[in-house]
This record gives C-alpha cells, sequence and structure tokens, in this order.
C-alpha cells in the first residue's frame, strides 16, 4: 500500500466507535491539518451505511498535533435516518483534544443541478510541478502532484492548486472524498497572508487554521486532475478566511471549502 493510501485507512481502536489514524512522521513535526481532516472523514464513515455520501464535514483545531504519533478517533453516533446520518468525531493524541469534528452523510437524491464552469483557466498538463507553496515534511509528495498558479491580473488574489495522486487509488469514492479532505487543506490559509504580500513559508506571521469545512457535491476523482481554486474575502482581528471551490477535470464543482485561520503579527 503507497503511504498516503497507508495513512487515510485508519484502523480498528480498542471499541466499536474508536479508530486509530497512523503517525504521518517526521518525529518532532508539528501534523499537517489535513492528516486530521482526511482521518476524521474516514473514522465517522466506519460507522455508516456505505450508501450514504459523505455531505459535509466541519473540523475545528483545537491543539497543534504530534506528526511522529498515532491519532485515535471517537466517533459519536449522534443520528441515524432513513436517508441521512450524522457524526461527532474527537481526536486525540496521548490522551489530549486535538480536533473536533461534525460529519453529516446521505443517501443521493435527485434535484435541480447547477455549479459548472464551461473552461477551466489553464491546461494542468502545460504547468511546471511545483510542489506546495511552502515545506510539507508530513505529506508524501512524490505521491501527488501539486502545481500552483497565484493570480493577481484582475487585482484580486486568486491561488489555483491543481492536484492529482500518482498512485493507483482504489475504486471506491469514498476514499476519493477523503483524499481531497486531506490534500485541499495544503496551506489554505496562505491566501488570507498573500493578499498583503506575506506568506505563511516566510513565518513573518503566527499562522494556521482553526476551522475547516467542506460541502461535498459531485464525486471527486483523486487520480485525475482537480483545481482548488481559493480566495480571501475577509481578514480582521488576526483572523483570515478563505472560501476556495474544488473543480474536477470537466469543470463540474466538486465541493466547496471554507476555512479560517490565524494570520497574526508576531510579538516584538
Amino acid at each position: 500500500m503507497s503511504a498516503l493510501l497507508r495513512l487515510l485507512d485508519v484502523g480498528s481502536g480498542d471499541s466499536d466507535d474508536s479508530w486509530i489514524g497512523a503517525a504521518s512522521g517526521p518525529e518532532g513535526k508539528r501534523a499537517f491539518g489535513g492528516q486530521f481532516m482526511g482521518q476524521s472523514l474516514a473514522a465517522a464513515a466506519r460507522t455508516v451505511d456505505p450508501a450514504k455520501r459523505p455531505v459535509n464535514m466541519h473540523l475545528q483545531f483545537l491543539r497543534g498535533g504530534e506528526a511522529g504519533g498515532d491519532v485515535e478517533y471517537a466517533v459519536e453516533r449522534v443520528f441515524d435516518g432513513r436517508t441521512a446520518s450524522s457524526r461527532r468525531v474527537v481526536s486525540r493524541q496521548a490522551g489530549r483534544v486535538i480536533t473536533a469534528a461534525s460529519v453529516s452523510f446521505s443517501l443521493p437524491m435527485a434535484g435541480p443541478e447547477h455549479g459548472h464552469v464551461e473552461a477551466l483557466p489553464e491546461d494542468a498538463e502545460t504547468l511546471p510541478r511545483t510542489g506546495p507553496p511552502g515545506p510539507a515534511p508530513s505529506m508524501p509528495l512524490d505521491e501527488i502532484d501539486i502545481r500552483v498558479v497565484d493570480d493577481r491580473s484582475t487585482g484580486e488574489f486568486v491561488r489555483r492548486l491543481w492536484w492529482r495522486v500518482l498512485v493507483p487509488v482504489p475504486d471506491d469514492p469514498l476514499l476519493h472524498d477523503v483524499i481531497a479532505s486531506y490534500v485541499c487543506d495544503v496551506y489554505m490559509i496562505d491566501p488570507a497572508l498573500q493578499v498583503h504580500g506575506h506568506s505563511m513559508a516566510a513565518r513573518t506571521h503566527r499562522s494556521g487554521t482553526t476551522d475547516s469545512s467542506i460541502w461535498f457535491h459531485r464525486p471527486v476523482r483523486a487520480d485525475r486532475w482537480n483545481l482548488l481554486e481559493t480566495r480571501s474575502p475577509a481578514a480582521a482581528r488576526g483572523r483570515g478566511v478563505i472560501t476556495g471551490s474544488l473543480l474536477g477535470a470537466d469543470g463540474g464543482i466538486a465541493a466547496t471549502l471554507v476555512q479560517e485561520g490565524l494570520i497574526a503579527e508576531r510579538e516584538r
């Protein structure tokens, strides 16, 4: 199994509703937030009828995690109805709460549809392989192709992060959703600093995600090109908000994402 798929394949814990997420490594580094997004979604889904698909997830980052340690996920079965289910997921390391998430699932239903762009802004194949916008020691970057384009042509800062997984991915729709929730977290708060000419990589500010949400609209294919287009509509009181659309190769909006994060000036 690849490093990415092994990381996102949570194992059984001490009880029916307890799950263990593998450490991402390396020792002594802060864990990547996307790990908690992906593993929380995977743990919640283990307790839900597979016919019900993820609809949304809202996760709060309460403490920084350790990349070198396994993570325990406790799942609370909040609700199970005929068409929908709800779960609460709390992660812990060494007994300390790290994140708290709520996850909703639903059976697919027929209804009006919209959310499709006529043409994507560029051909990902023609772009240089940049990798993430900064260091990402916890991510298996040899298994994920990332190509970033930062655009200020309209006067607004827009980040277009193209990505696809390079290793074979089983044809399991849930796994593709889990991978998307993992990859899309990478430096997603950064546009709130880039608006002002700063960046997370420069470490000029205290920065990090405090709250992350994702709404799934259409199936995601992690092994094909996806475009995460993000911008920051507002920032104040040392915090910024980022909104994003995840588009598939066909131009359909597969998911909508919102993050809040810390972008506070460092004390001098």
